[in-house]
């Protein structure tokens, strides 16, 4: 199982000033290969010490087992 947090796709374009890469749990599943199954995701808005509002996408993923 891997679990994973990026940029949501209506997350900023940058962050501590470096651009960043925003991902659907769809894109961010296609980015891993056809091997790999999603079991959960969602969309949380994270609040920063700034009192700024960044969206996240969390996903949480698996690696089919193998068909010989």
């Amino acid at each position: 199982y891997v679990v994973i947090a990026t940029f949501a796709l209506n997350g900023p374009n940058r962050c501590s000033g470096l651009d960043v890469t925003r991902y659907s749990a769809e894109s961010l599943l296609a980015d891993f290969g056809p091997e790999w199954k999603l079991l959960a995701s969602s969309t949380v808005a994270h609040q920063t010490p700034w009192q700024a509002e960044q969206m996240f996408t969390y996903c949480i993923i698996t690696k089919s087992a193998s068909v010989d």
